[in-house]
């Protein structure tokens, strides 16, 4: 069953590439007490997620902080080495928190998987941006059929 505004974030833990390498980020930790944009892609170095969706973030995050934002955050069902490296491909620095969600455990627990199987991809993530108060979700915006328009970082700004 897909989360759905109004239910609290499933515990699972991310993999993030910290100052002392690869570590876990629990998503108690992540969403508790604050207010988390979080948006998902289906794959890094993916022609939408690379050329829209996280320069989106990236171009606005003032803006959303500006808005109450305590944390940006994008997940993908990519290990923890390929995150960092789009991350650095993309300028990010400290502006959006590069979460993998290597097995897809996150993913799955908020029944939001996507089969791109037939892309060579395996289980993905579908195109999603969710704004999650003290880890609850207050907005949730899925994306349908390939499309980019829900999930941009423009989209989010109005719903704040």
């Amino acid at each position: 069953m897909t989360i759905k505004a109004g239910d609290k974030v499933p515990e699972a833990t991310f993999t993030v590439f910290g100052p002392e390498g690869p570590g876990p980020l629990t998503s108690a930790e992540l969403f508790g007490g604050k207010k988390v944009a979080l948006f998902a892609v289906p794959g890094a170095f993916t022609p939408t997620c690379s050329a829209k969706h996280l320069p989106g973030f990236k171009i606005h995050a003032a803006d959303l902080k500006a808005k109450g934002v305590d944390t940006i955050a994008c997940v993908s069902v990519n290990d923890v080495f390929v995150m960092k490296a789009w991350g650095e491909n993309q300028g990010i620095g400290d502006e959006v928190v590069m979460l993998a969600d290597g097995n897809g455990d996150f993913t799955r627990a908020i029944g939001l998987e996507l089969d791109a199987g037939r892309f060579g991809m395996g289980q993905r993530s579908q195109r999603y941006s969710m704004i999650v108060d003290d880890g609850v979700v207050t907005e949730l915006n899925v994306e349908q059929g390939g499309e980019f328009k829900v999930s941009s970082a423009e989209y989010m700004l109005a719903q704040l």
